[in-house]
């Protein structure tokens, strides 16, 4: 927080993910261009010249990345932030395990990081959000045909 109020500001910024693309892996990982909204809830623009940010999945570290992206995230506005992530082998496997043994139609996920504000210092960001993802049929489309009813008087 002593980061935040060198630059002015009061508020912490708050994060979402606003969405992944995969982009092609090298190796043994995967990679993704995630889209990140950073909102600016201070009455102070806030420039930067570099971000890092770090996304963990069902409580477990999932990607990281860094970007040398410059812009400014306007006084009481927003701005979508596009980073680079790497996905090692090793969270790969660790999230196919606690599929196994979790409920997989909810995802919880954790941004956190910060924005290089340069001289003045950095302005983290940490924030959770949970997915609920839909839940397919239970055997093919659904479609269970009409009995008859052989109890029927005739």
């Amino acid at each position: 927080m002593a980061a935040c109020a060198g630059i002015g500001l009061r508020e912490p910024l708050r994060v979402s993910l606003a969405g992944l693309e995969s982009l092609p892996g090298q190796g043994l990982e995967a990679r993704f261009l995630a889209r990140i909204r950073v909102q600016n809830p201070n009455d102070v623009a806030i420039a930067y010249s570099g971000v890092s940010a770090e996304i963990d999945r069902n409580g477990r570290s999932f990607a990281s990345g860094v970007s040398a992206a410059t812009s400014e995230i306007p006084r009481f506005g927003e701005s979508v932030l596009e980073l680079p992530l790497t996905v090692p082998v090793t969270a790969i496997v660790r999230q196919v395990l606690g599929l196994i043994s979790g409920d997989p139609s909810r995802v919880t996920y954790r941004v956190r990081g910060f924005l290089n504000v340069g001289t003045l210092g950095r302005a983290p960001f940490n924030s959770t959000g949970e997915v609920e993802l839909p839940t397919p049929p239970p055997s093919g489309d659904g479609f269970v045909p009409e009995t008859p009813d052989v109890y029927a008087k005739s």
